[in-house]
């Protein structure tokens, strides 16, 4: 139920579009993939063999791994939405 100047269906297609677009992206963002390395590409120390045997395609090590996620998880905190609670804060 189109409305407007769009045709019937656009709606649909745009909706299926962006979870396509969606889908994607959290498959490009899955992990690793191909072969595990045997030691750390940052560290150089080994990776043991449950972890590899778990995430095919492993290149580091839980530390240089947890170590490297808490650093992403810090480059956030922006909210752009402008809402009243954000500028309480």
């Amino acid at each position: 139920m189109a409305g407007g100047w769009t045709r019937d269906g656009a709606v649909s297609e745009q909706i299926e579009a962006s979870i396509a677009d969606e889908l994607a992206r959290l498959r490009a963002r899955r992990g690793p993939v191909g072969e595990s390395l045997t030691d750390c590409a940052e560290c150089g120390e080994e990776i043991p063999e449950a972890r590899r045997a778990a995430l095919p395609g492993v290149k580091l090590c839980v530390d240089c791994a947890s170590e490297r996620q808490g650093q992403q998880a810090r480059k956030g905190g922006i909210n752009r939405r402008g809402s009243k609670d954000s500028q309480l804060k």
